[in-house]
């Protein structure tokens, strides 16, 4: 995700496919810390917005 996110426009989404279990904290833990938005979880599927 921190390597997809600078060839990312913003307000584009990146589908991030995970499946270690940390994953579910983690990920929204990295948007909360780069400021940019989680978007939603379903399983192993995490959506994450550009925002800056």
């Amino acid at each position: 995700m921190a390597k997809a996110m600078p060839g990312v426009a913003v307000g584009e989404t990146v589908r991030v496919l995970a499946d270690d279990p940390a994953a579910a904290n983690d990920i929204p833990a990295w948007c909360r810390m780069k400021g940019q938005e989680f978007v939603a979880a379903d399983g192993h599927v995490f959506d994450v917005r550009r925002t800056m």
